[in-house]
């Protein structure tokens, strides 16, 4: 039966009908122990097919080889069987078969005990030992969501496994074969090396940046990449890519390094990294990269935080590089707004050296912008106090001080206006209680109804018309 030749899949009739494989039957199993054998019905369409990971949808149809009787079938139920391809979630002789199978491909798999579901069986319709065959279609596939937002912007399709469970994470340095397709056409194909994290300069396009840490090392697996996370509106002249275009990258992880755990560093190993660290720190700040420059300051309180037992100048130089990394770090918080963040960095630091200038007032930058009036005031006043000639401490101090005022001014007017209407209500209801006055001529009137006297409370004020804090000072320390 040649393998173009038009077949239409089975019907769902209970006929038993003993399957024979053809001539054109051949054998799938890796060892080629004729475990299972496939014969094709009707060819698919293209070159490619499904990869470990995917989600496939097929119809099938089982039955026994023994007598053709049948024991399942997803199209008497007519809903399309689906499931993860190479992940153990079926019998072997499928992870293996509907691996070779094109989009759109029709086939026979037969299916000896050891590759379905051996000596046991599954009873009651299977019994132990039985040879099945399966009529599968192929209908699509589709690889895995490994998007941040599980929108299925990113999927992965796995080539070729990988060594281990260990992925790239932050800061870890990786060796990349990278392959960029775009409609079948490759733009890309280059070796790459870099630190995961730390690459903006648009010689990587994000989505890689994020495949990348679903890979292990030795791990091959295609990602198809949408336009938002690829080259988005814009495309790319260099590769050719117009714009909104999804791609497709192929990537493979050579080689990849993990930051040493502090404990397996000896104590000039420790500081020799951490000042690279900060200095990398500064440099990511200094491009107003802030989160990248706050992953190295971490780094630095990662190898240093617990060296509490050094002495001498080791004991002093720990203080100077957590010093600096903590202030730096409340710097990058402020740089973009997380003031609460900034002030546990500030904490920190203070904790080192409490009489710290920029420690102080940057803690009281972050209380200002937070509203903490007072909070801010006491950081302000104590920043003057170790150095008197801080201008912009003053000028923020004055600042907090005249916000103060104005909310106490505000609190006068709003309490004045409740003790006004509570002694208006108070005297209304006093005269609501006078007793009822009798005229000579016999004629009684009761007093005269008192009028409303309104609600003499004011709405209450922005609290402050302060003009935005200056966080100058933002000088990383180097």
């Amino acid at each position: 039966m040649a393998d173009n030749e038009v077949i239409e899949a089975s019907d769902t009739n209970d006929k038993s009908t003993v399957y024979a494989p053809g001539p054109n039957a051949f054998d799938i199993t890796p060892t080629k122990d004729g475990g299972v054998l496939k014969e094709i019905l009707r060819s698919g369409e293209g070159e490619e097919g499904p990869l470990t990971g995917d989600t496939v949808f097929v119809h099938y149809v089982g039955t026994l080889l023994s007598d053709g009787s049948k024991f399942d079938s997803s199209r008497d139920r007519d809903d399309k069987f689906e499931f993860f391809l190479g992940k153990g979630n079926v019998i072997k002789a499928w992870d293996l078969g509907i691996a070779t199978m094109k989009r759109g491909e029709l086939a026979m798999l037969v299916c000896k005990a050891e590759y379905a579901y051996g000596e046991s069986g599954s009873p009651p319709k299977i019994p132990g030992g039985a040879t099945l065959v399966f009529e599968v279609e192929l209908f699509d596939w589709k690889g895995e969501d490994v998007s941040e937002s599980k929108d299925g912007s990113i999927t992965k399709s796995c080539v070729k496994e990988g060594e281990g469970y260990k992925q790239p994470q932050e800061m870890t340095s990786c060796r990349v074969h990278i392959v960029g397709l775009v409609n079948g056409r490759t733009f890309q194909d280059e070796e790459l090396s870099f630190v995961v994290g730390e690459v903006f300069d648009g010689s990587i396009v994000p989505g890689v940046l994020q495949a990348v840490r679903q890979l292990k090392k030795s791990e091959k697996a295609k990602f198809t990449i949408m336009s938002k996370h690829a080259y988005g509106s814009e495309g790319s002249s260099k590769y050719n890519i117009p714009p909104n275009t999804d791609v497709v990258y192929e990537l493979e992880l050579l080689d990849m390094d993990d930051p040493k755990d502090s404990w397996n560093l000896s104590n000039d190993e420790k500081f020799s990294e951490s000042e690279q660290a900060k200095q990398k720190g500064t440099d990511m700040f200094k491009d107003e990269r802030y989160e990248v420059a706050l992953r190295y300051y971490k780094r630095v309180v990662e190898l240093l935080g617990a060296e509490d037992t050094l002495e001498g100048a080791e004991a002093e130089q720990r203080v100077k590089l957590l010093l600096a990394s903590h202030l730096n770090s409340a710097m990058c918080h402020l740089k973009v707004n997380n003031n609460e963040d900034a002030i546990i960095s500030c904490n920190d630091a203070l904790k080192l050296d409490a009489h710290s200038e920029k420690g102080l007032f940057r803690r009281g930058t972050a209380h200002l912008n937070l509203r903490n009036f007072e909070e801010a005031a006491a950081d302000f006043r104590a920043a003057i106090n170790v150095e008197p000639t801080n201008k912009l401490a003053r000028n923020n101090l004055t600042q907090a001080v005249n916000a103060i005022k104005q909310m106490q001014e505000q609190e006068k007017k709003m309490y004045k206006g409740m003790f006004a209407k509570f002694a208006a209500a108070d005297e209304k209801k006093e005269k609501a209680n006078e007793p009822i006055k009798v005229w000579k001529n016999g004629d009684a009137n009761v007093s005269n109804e008192e009028n409303d006297e309104g609600d003499s409370e004011k709405k209450l004020e922005s609290s402050s018309d302060s003009k935005p804090v200056s966080t100058e000072q933002g000088t990383v320390d180097v």
